[in-house]
């Protein structure tokens, strides 16, 4: 930034009188928010932001749910393709199959920041569309592998492309949503997992039926999920928008009006310039690893997502049942994280202790699967579906992210680090499902209980780090520093004109901006 003058008066009295306004500081249309272009100081109506609200649910929420339960379906085919003949059909033994969830979540890890970076450097809708294409793609080749050498190479591919679109929901979240709105919007493209899983076990249930030469159960799924993964990149491409500033569906009077309707959240829109000073202090920002930790910990457990199936038949149910059984995980999760969302609405119980609510019944299902005796398989499965809460805080966290993190080029990377940490979980609990600790596979379900009460406490944790901010920052005296910032702009007729940035539009980090609050 840097300080200017600008003199709008020659009068001497004048000029006295408005001494203490006559320095500003300016600066370049680059560094500020995207959003700051069409900031207006105008009052909006409450019913013309409830009604820009609901057409932006109408246009973004139906692509975002189908596009995240293809996602989550997608990439736990092999789960259900366990049931369906991958492990006799593709030649692998039960360490190759578990490398094979592995190393979805490797290739995940490695491009997870550059795919970080290409959405704050490229249109989000535009790149999401075409990691989709590639990925359905990959999954349509599945059909063409038979070794695990061929399958391993198109997970690679899968891991890679989904690395895009978790994050970009998150910045898309954040960018049409406010703080209040977000957490609930998120639970609504999360809970398709659900959707994912009753979907799954539907087909799979069908196709378990077919008989076809040379044409194996597993293939059939691969190729159903590929093709309608495709559909949902080609209508990505041309109806998903990329920001509220261009939304195709927004007349521009609407996008200046979705534009002031978040304004409330001080944390703008996008800003497609990397910001060296933004990545560091991310990094020093202890709030952002213990989110991190968080993911990590929590998504060991996630691994059940590809044993589940596995899991049911070594409790005594034969295939066929468990991909009918399959479907009542769905709903299960369904439930919890409709419930959990709700929870953490600031009506009732907030983020923080949500999620806390959400680790108990988690907690003592997955002891309780340990401790049933083996023949009562009924308790068993009720033991772990009552364990499925476990995946409900992981989502009240992705919605938490955008309430407590500010600054494009921080949000980016903050998503970058969670997410990283959450294939470093994913990938590091496939491990631990060896054939020696089957069929009870005490050891796993002792992991699970240990990282349900380690992220139980992290929530607490996180939670109180931000209550004790939040007091220190009502106790300090503002703040003015980023009252007067100015941008310059050309008018119609050529001239310019300085126009004041509102502070929320400044491209701020949370740290910087001291009336910034967190999201408790």
């Amino acid at each position: 930034m840097t300080a200017a003058t600008t003199v709008t008066d020659t009068s001497s009295e004048k000029s006295t009188k408005h001494e203490a306004l006559s320095e500003h500081i300016t600066v370049k249309l680059q560094d500020v928010d995207e959003a700051a272009k069409l900031d207006s100081d105008a009052p909006l109506d409450p019913e013309v932001a409830a009604r820009i609200r609901r057409k932006i649910d109408w246009h973004l929420m139906p692509l975002m749910c189908v596009m995240y339960l293809m996602a989550f379906a997608d990439k736990t085919t092999l789960g259900q393709s366990a049931v369906l003949g991958i492990i006799p059909g593709a030649h692998l033994n039960q360490n190759q199959f578990n490398w094979l969830g592995t190393i979805f979540y490797l290739s995940y890890l490695a491009f997870e920041y550059p795919q970080n970076l290409a959405l704050q450097k490229l249109p989000v809708g535009k790149w999401m569309s075409i990691n989709i294409f590639i990925w359905a793609v990959a999954l349509l080749a599945h059909t063409a592998c038979k070794s695990f050498g061929a399958l391993f190479a198109v997970r690679f591919i899968l891991g890679m492309c989904e690395g895009a679109i978790t994050p970009g929901f998150m910045i898309v979240t954040s960018m049409f949503y406010t703080r209040a709105e977000q957490n609930l919007r998120t639970g609504y493209w999360f809970l398709m997992n659900g959707f994912a899983i009753i979907f799954l076990g539907f087909v799979s249930y069908g196709l378990l039926h077919t008989k076809t030469h040379n044409f194996m159960p597993w293939q059939w799924l691969m190729v159903i999920t590929g093709i309608i993964t495709l559909i949902t990149s080609v209508l990505f491409w041309f109806f998903f928008p990329d920001s509220p500033t261009t939304a195709y569906f927004l007349t521009p009077e609407e996008r200046v009006q979705a534009v002031q309707r978040i304004k409330i959240n001080q944390a703008g829109v996008e800003n497609k310039q990397w910001k060296r000073e933004q990545f560091i202090e991310t990094v020093k920002d202890p709030k952002v690893w213990i989110m991190a930790l968080i993911a990590a910990i929590a998504n060991v457990v996630n691994s059940l997502t590809n044993q589940r199936q596995l899991i049911l038949v070594q409790f005594g149910f034969i295939p066929i049942q468990t991909t009918l059984l399959g479907c009542v995980d769905g709903l299960v999760e369904i439930l919890t994280i409709g419930l959990g969302v709700a929870l953490a609405s600031p009506r009732f119980l907030g983020r923080g202790y949500a999620g806390v609510t959400m680790y108990i019944p988690a907690l003592l299902g997955s002891i309780l699967v340990n401790a049933l005796p083996s023949h009562n398989k009924i308790g068993l499965l009720f033991s772990y579906w009552t364990s499925i809460f476990v995946f409900t805080p992981f989502v009240i966290l992705l919605g938490w992210v955008g309430s407590i993190v500010s600054g494009h080029t921080k949000r980016t990377t903050t998503n970058a680090v969670i997410l990283i940490a959450y294939a470093i979980g994913n990938a590091a609990g496939s491990f631990m499902w060896k054939k020696q600790y089957q069929p009870r596979n005490h050891v796993p379900w002792a992991v699970i209980s240990a990282c349900v009460f380690t992220c139980l406490c992290l929530f607490l944790l996180l939670r109180y780090m931000l209550s004790s901010e939040n007091k220190r920052r009502e106790a300090e005296k503002r703040d003015e520093k980023y009252d007067t910032v100015y941008i310059t702009t050309e008018l119609s007729d050529g001239s310019k004109a300085e126009k004041k940035v509102d502070r929320a539009f400044l491209d701020l980090t949370d740290i910087q901006n001291r009336d910034f609050r967190y999201t408790l």
